[in-house]
């Protein structure tokens, strides 16, 4: 009972039917990766966790999070068999520095990006071409988060890279289901690198929050060999009243030597959003992205 209290069980079933109208003959669909499924019934995700958020009463907690369907298959492709369906595990501590210095341990999904894993927490149902391609699903490490203020917060990190438990020659990272390697990665592939970032939350007011993140550090990927990937990501969010929300979202990121390639590459991305709330019940979302991959790094 003490190990429960103050925790809150969530669950979701997520299933849909897709239909790709250019008929895909595998019944797949060119570079959708959560709704890639086409006409036929799909099960995306079935999620069940305990979350216990840590407070000044009751200091520790922990978030242990279970996946099930096509979407932790995507997410945890390159994971050893023993996290392949484990969505998050991680332990938190809330330090009582200053107004409270939280510091969570383990595997958690990654700051960046207008979206997340699950569906009902998208303003659409499909994931934007950047959620898919330019930014990493989870990471592997610690983080530490100091709110200065209601306005104001910061975020450090110190992860093994992307979608990272185990650095392994033979992880499959950007794959598809798991048996599809993009880029190719050297048997000998060794690193002891680290990723590091640095994220700020500012809200000036109740109509606007900007989110800042940087990503960096060497061997991020497989495909990155012990070379070093950056990424930058910025989240913009405009609530002009109740009804009406605007989210932009944009993106880039750079290799500085993919294996197979020869110099340094980069990729760069937009994407618009737009909601608007009729009733409780009832919305309207839309989506306008542009994502730039010229010479296949990310998507192959």
């Amino acid at each position: 009972a003490s190990v429960l209290k103050g925790a809150t069980v969530t669950g979701l079933v997520d299933t849909y039917y897709g239909y790709n109208f250019n008929q895909p003959k595998s019944r797949i669909s060119g570079l959708r990766l959560f709704d890639q499924r086409t006409n036929q019934f799909a099960l995306n995700l079935i999620e069940l966790g305990v979350v216990k958020t840590p407070d000044a009463t009751s200091r520790l907690g922990y978030n242990i999070t279970f996946g099930f369907g096509d979407a932790m298959n995507i997410v945890n492709a390159a994971d050893p068999s023993f996290m392949q369906y484990m969505k998050e595990a991680y332990l938190s501590y809330l330090a009582p520095i200053g107004k409270g210095l939280q510091i969570d341990f383990g595997k958690f999904v990654t700051p960046v990006g207008a979206e997340v894993i699950e569906s009902n927490l998208n303003a659409n149902y499909s994931r934007s071409l950047l959620f898919n391609y330019a930014i990493p699903f989870y990471h592997f490490g610690g983080r530490a988060k100091y709110a200065f203020n209601d306005k104001l917060a910061a975020t450090g990190f110190l992860v093994n890279g992307w979608n990272d438990i185990v650095h392994d020659s033979n992880a499959l990272n950007n794959s598809v289901n798991g048996n599809t390697t993009l880029i190719p990665i050297a048997n000998n592939y060794t690193n002891s690198g680290k990723t590091g970032g640095l994220s700020f939350a500012w809200t000036p007011n109740k109509k606007v929050s900007l989110t800042e993140t940087w990503l960096g550090g060497p061997g991020a990927t497989p495909a990155d060999g012990n070379n070093w990937r950056n990424l930058s990501d910025t989240v913009i969010t405009f609530t002009p009243n109740a009804k009406l929300t605007l989210t932009a979202n944009g993106d880039y990121g750079r290799s500085q030597k993919p294996l197979g390639f020869t110099h340094a590459d980069d990729w760069s991305g937009i994407a618009g959003y737009a909601k608007y709330q009729y009733t409780p019940l009832w919305a309207t979302a839309g989506r306008y992205e542009y994502y730039n991959d010229h010479t296949g790094v990310t998507t192959g």
